[in-house]
């Protein structure tokens, strides 16, 4: 059978590509190795972690805040049976929302390994598929470290951390990334004692400095240890899980290595050009060497955001159709979704140095807002970068409860290309968290009224 389009992955990419070519019109087969769609963010990513996010974050607050806020609990504790059960009902419910959305729209979906055959034909089994155009959506996995080879018991990736039977007493996490410092909120709000090793001067890199910085401290009073400038030289399995790194030993019941995630292009060096990383090359339009074939999200060189591959989905597909439709990198947010968030989006203030631009910084901090006053809110800041010679904002950092809800404000301040002063002079509610972002660029100005 023939198709306009064929996508090759049915994460957040692929999906998205899938049902807004049905939408143009086209004729789409949607192929997935897995019979649940959503790929990993859905399924062992983003979904599931948030899901623990949030109960933890709860519990936490229960435990450390009640008092204060004058509710008296009397008594408090986690079942974490019944947390992961709720995350897989969570979850299940999501993949069914997709698969439905998908065959609202038209979308024939086929379960099974697929094979790019040409720059017109992928084989699923003994089933030779002809499409158009291909999209390839393969998305990412984790990177394993030759001396601890994921067992997903007690050395674990992210999918297997995600799924722990019970409660580890030590819990160590190699790379102090997104993966690494969420996973490692999780854990130690239940309990463990967890220890993270990085390579690195700092977490989180490329975060702006000062909200590295402000994050590793929420960290801390989380009491999670932190190795930085580490290198892990050794790690052997016994009894425990025992690791030898620069200075530093630690032993612990399970390691999560969260070193980072590379491209899932296996098999693919034969049909298009890859990079060093395994990335696939593309152009400016998302085409592969080979005529026909397109690659986005976490295949191609950038940073792996599931709204990233969904955005590409929509300009790919739309351009593919005849319409004009663009992307611009610099709008695409970023967040970490510890307690605070995390939240960023354009230039940090390093990177305005770098380019040679003379920045105009703005910082205010929560603890002078009376909303996060009322909250138990105050560890946290929001931070304008902006061009000094022109005004422009250049880019906002948000370390804050809802810093993800916040971020959306900056998003659209940065795609309309708006200055540091209209965010100063423009009304925000209180009391409310936003209200931050103005008084950042007000104090960008040198015009604080709050601090």
């Amino acid at each position: 059978m023939q198709y306009d389009l064929v996508v090759i992955g049915a994460g957040p990419g692929g999906y998205v590509a899938a049902i807004r070519a049905a939408q143009l019109k086209m004729k789409v087969a949607l192929i997935d190795k897995r019979k649940e769609l959503g790929g990993t963010c859905l399924n062992v990513g983003c979904i599931p972690s948030k899901a623990l996010l949030q109960a933890t974050e709860e519990f936490h607050r229960i435990q450390t805040q009640a008092a204060e806020l004058g509710i008296l609990v009397k008594e408090s504790g986690m079942d974490f049976d019944k947390m992961m059960q709720r995350k897989e009902k969570v979850v299940g419910a999501l993949v069914n929302g997709v698969a439905g959305l998908v065959k609202k729209n038209g979308v024939e979906v086929i379960e099974g390994e697929a094979e790019l055959v040409s720059s017109t034909e992928v084989k699923v089994g003994d089933q030779i598929i002809e499409a158009k155009s291909i999209i390839l959506a393969n998305g990412s996995e984790s990177i394993e470290l030759p001396m601890l080879p994921f067992d997903e018991e007690r050395v674990v990736s992210s999918t297997g951390a995600l799924s722990l039977k019970k409660l580890p007493e030590k819990l160590c996490v190699i790379g102090a990334g997104v993966i690494g410092v969420e996973l490692a909120s999780v854990y130690a709000r239940l309990g463990s004692k967890v220890t993270v090793i990085e390579l690195l001067d700092q977490i989180c890199t490329p975060l702006d400095l000062a909200a590295a910085k402000q994050l590793q401290k929420s960290l801390e009073k989380l009491d999670v240890t932190f190795h930085l400038k580490t290198k892990l030289t050794k790690g052997e399995v016994k009894d425990k899980v025992h690791l030898t790194a620069e200075g530093v030993t630690e032993e612990a019941d399970v390691v999560l290595v969260a070193v980072g995630r590379k491209p899932n292009s296996r098999g693919l060096d034969s049909k298009v050009e890859l990079g060093k990383r395994g990335d696939v090359i593309v152009d400016g339009a998302f085409q592969t060497s080979l005529p026909n074939v397109y690659a986005i999200g976490d295949l191609i060189d950038g940073p792996m955001l599931a709204h990233r591959a969904s955005e590409e989905a929509v300009v790919l597909v739309e351009s593919l159709a005849g319409h004009r439709s663009k992307i611009d990198y610099m709008t695409i947010p970023n967040v970490i979704y510890t307690h605070p968030e995390v939240a960023t989006v354009g230039l940090s203030e390093e990177e305005a140095k770098a380019s040679n631009i003379d920045p105009l910084i703005g910082t205010f901090h929560l603890r002078a807002n009376a909303r996060a006053r009322t909250s138990l809110a105050g560890d946290g800041f929001v931070k304008v970068v902006g061009d000094k010679k022109t005004g422009r904002l250049l880019g906002v950092h948000i370390v804050a409860p809802h810093a993800s809800e916040m971020i959306g404000e900056a998003v659209l301040g940065i795609k309309k290309r708006v200055t540091v002063e209209e965010i100063a002079n423009l009304p925000h509610a209180h009391p409310t968290l936003s209200e931050s972002l103005k008084e950042a660029a007000l104090n960008a100005l040198g015009r604080t009224i709050h601090s």
